[in-house]
């Protein structure tokens, strides 16, 4: 097992330094008790393209968290695919690659909020998601440009037809737009 049980690969490593940034000049209070919620698997987190969805349960209290990641700008998905292309696996040489050539793969949060009482971005659930996020990275490191929207706007970019979804979830419609009313001209 490696020293560091998140963020032992390069790629979990930038989602550690979401909850652990290089720039904070004092000590955080709550990480190592976010550490502990993430090792003890309390994190119950679901993807959804950049959306992230954490129900951490504590003793008798629950929280939910949401994070979005912000999607990479059009040149960085174009400098990825430049230099990693299409791979099977992710590896800490593409990693460094990357970095290397300028297009360094860290995310970026769009938003974050909790259904806890703390009401600031960087709350206890917030961390322990971002530490979950990052183990599941090590596992998985393609989960990280997933996140970030890599690989949707890679298809979009291909010449491949994109069949429709099936279904449209409910909060996608506009009511004001959905049901098209046209004006009827009554002479009377």
């Amino acid at each position: 097992m490696a020293d560091n049980e998140f963020g032992y690969t390069a790629w979990g490593m930038d989602w550690v330094r979401l909850a652990e940034p290089l720039s904070q000049t004092r000590p955080e209070p709550l990480l190592p008790r976010a550490r502990t919620i993430a090792r003890n698997n309390a994190v119950q987190a679901t993807i959804e393209g950049r959306i992230v969805r954490a129900a951490i349960h504590r003793g008798g209290r629950a929280s939910v968290s949401h994070i979005e990641v912000a999607p990479l700008p059009r040149a960085a998905v174009t400098a990825i695919s430049a230099v990693i292309g299409a791979p099977a696996v992710l590896t800490d040489e593409m990693h460094r690659a990357l970095v290397t050539a300028g297009s360094g793969p860290a995310p970026a949060l769009a938003s974050t909020d909790c259904s806890c009482s703390a009401r600031s971005a960087r709350c206890l659930h917030v961390l322990a998601a971002c530490y979950d996020i990052a183990r599941r990275v090590d596992e998985n490191p393609r989960l990280a440009l997933e996140l970030q929207g890599y690989f949707q706007a890679a298809l979009e970019d291909s010449s491949t037809a994109i069949e429709p979804p099936r279904w449209v979830p409910i909060n996608a419609l506009d009511p004001a737009t959905y049901f098209d009313t046209v004006p009827t001209d009554r002479q009377g």
